[in-house]
């Protein structure tokens, strides 16, 4: 403690000297408020082997039984969870509007409801590759980057499946002109699987292309191959090496396009086939039971 005397002079007299008794407590250096509440963040690393996500969720099923708070006292889980979460909810927002934009241009090319419906589906069953691989493979479903993967997935196996169904509509219209059919006669049903299984055999060679070398160029991204082209054309050493920096930053959306695009095909030569004979049927009962006049296109 300091003060003047009166003579003019600082004096420095300890605090124990006008204290009784004094005790030594600990007490904050500031008050940290966020939305004018006063708030205490306790912050944690987690040791290397041991995931974080895992780690968060046993807090929570802890936290959800301590009965030891206050009144008055809340508790919320911020930092890299919170940051997480806020990716999360971005990148569905992402996800649903390519979607919706992906079946916007599709009703529009089709002028029909139900085989964008099974393509749409496709998208969906496709995920389930994602994450059979991620789970087959041990490996973490990282926010941003994986689901950055899935977006760009939904494009290319709408692709395929666009090919496919457009070209099963042509057989089906080349079979309607050679039998002269008018616009509200149908193909005899076994003209229709047949029709698709011509497609699936025609577009079987375009579709595992597609598939083989989108696979192998992602690859090298989704295992690091590195290549020093400088010193190359310079020294001749290539520097190759496997991993690296940005190998962490890509190879989640490499492995989650792979991984979906591999489970894709098999949809799209096999699924969506039958998908597309099941949604005739279905759209002949309908059209049945309210004695409606159906067209020849689907």
């Amino acid at each position: 403690m300091v003060f003047r005397n009166q003579m003019g002079k600082m004096l420095n007299i300890p605090i124990r000297s006008v204290i009784e008794d004094p005790k030594e407590t600990g007490s904050y250096s500031a008050v940290v408020r966020k939305d004018q509440i006063p708030l205490v963040t306790i912050s944690s690393n987690v040791i290397e082997g041991f995931n974080a996500t895992e780690v968060v969720d046993k807090l929570k099923k802890e936290m959800k039984g301590y009965k030891g708070l206050p009144p008055g006292f809340e508790f919320t889980f911020t930092g890299q969870m919170e940051e997480q979460a806020k990716e999360m909810a971005f990148l569905m927002k992402a996800l649903l509007i390519a979607v919706f934009l992906i079946l916007l241009i599709i009703v529009a090319q089709f002028n029909s409801y139900s085989m964008p419906a099974v393509i749409m589906l496709t998208v969906a069953l496709s995920l389930i590759g994602v994450l059979l691989g991620l789970l087959i493979t041990r490996q973490n479903f990282v926010i941003m980057m994986t689901m950055i993967g899935i977006i760009s997935l939904a494009g290319v196996v709408v692709n395929n499946a666009i090919v496919l169904i457009d070209y099963i509509n042509l057989i089906r219209k080349k079979k309607r002109d050679e039998k002269g059919l008018g616009e509200y006669e149908q193909l005899p049903y076994s003209d229709i699987v047949d029709s698709a299984i011509e497609g699936g055999k025609t577009r079987l060679r375009p579709v595992l292309l597609t598939a083989i070398t989108t696979i192998l160029g992602l690859i090298p991204l989704a295992v690091g191959f590195n290549i020093d082209f400088f010193s190359l054309f310079t020294t001749y050493d290539a520097k190759i090496y496997i991993g690296g920096d940005n190998n962490m930053f890509f190879a989640p959306m490499s492995w989650a396009i792979i991984y979906g695009l591999t489970f894709a095909t098999f949809l799209t030569l096999v699924i969506i086939p039958s998908l597309y004979l099941m949604m005739y049927k279905m759209k002949l009962w309908i059209y049945k039971v309210f004695k409606w006049k159906m067209r020849s296109s689907l």
